[in-house]
């Protein structure tokens, strides 16, 4: 495979012209390399490869915005099913699994019905103008429930924009739009909370790529909820593989 990926980039080098044409093939080559996994490169690297080598005023990078989001929902049936199905495994006990478990955020699709609270904004990013720390964030988060109900997870999703289109475009993968490959992220709580209409839980997610790893995400949520029926305050961690 790789006498096959030297000849076409032999053949697209004699063909190519221009320095415009020259970052295409320079993108064609490092895109092969990575789909023969033979080449590792960080997205924000990717950017920086391919913009600032050109030094185009005009330049862009599409989608240009992205928006963080973060709501809270019921989920008992597949908590059980999944997380606490390690505290007996046929009569064994196995939570030392359950804790790891709750240490790897779900990717899945969440029905609307599940939603108990607001969707809380945490943050926005101008993707064009992004330097590698950004990637790291603290942000604060308020979640208002819209119902008395228990809260089993945190469900994180992003938007995105298109706003240097003639016109202005954009999609979002949150649970109430219509269903992407993104799906939502889905961090389970160690918790089951209580919680009824009007109460507030407060906290904040701090993201960060792993530092043996930049491809994997470290996520810490600190949250607390005073309600009526329920008092919770904790710290909880997880890693996106």
């Amino acid at each position: 495979m790789s006498s096959s990926l030297e000849q076409f980039t032999s053949l697209l080098f004699r063909v190519v012209n221009g320095l415009g044409l020259l970052n295409l093939f320079l993108l064609l080559l490092i895109k092969a390399k990575l789909l023969l996994g033979s080449y590792k490169l960080h997205s924000l690297q990717s950017k920086f490869l391919f913009l600032h080598p050109c030094q185009v005023d005009d330049g862009v990078v599409l989608p240009d915005e992205a928006s963080l989001y973060l709501t809270a929902i019921e989920d008992a049936e597949y908590k059980d099913d999944k997380i606490e199905f390690w505290n007996n495994v046929y009569g064994f006990g196995m939570s030392c699994i359950k804790k790891q478990a709750m240490m790897e955020p779900l990717v899945d699709t969440v029905d609307q019905k599940q939603i108990v609270t607001n969707c809380h904004l945490l943050k926005t990013m101008d993707i064009s103008k992004m330097v590698l720390g950004d990637a790291s964030f603290t942000a604060p988060f308020k979640l208002i429930a819209e119902r008395d109900d228990y809260i089993h997870a945190f469900v994180a999703y992003f938007d995105v924009s298109f706003t240097k289109c003639h016109k202005l475009m954009g999609f979002s993968t949150g649970p109430r739009s219509r269903a992407t490959h993104w799906k939502q992220t889905v961090l389970y709580l160690e918790d089951v909370l209580t919680i009824c209409e009007g109460e507030t839980i407060i906290g904040s997610m701090t993201v960060a790529p792993n530092k043996k790893n930049p491809r994997d995400v470290d996520i810490m949520v600190k949250y607390s909820l005073s309600g009526r029926r329920c008092v919770v305050s904790r710290v909880q961690f997880y890693k996106m593989r």
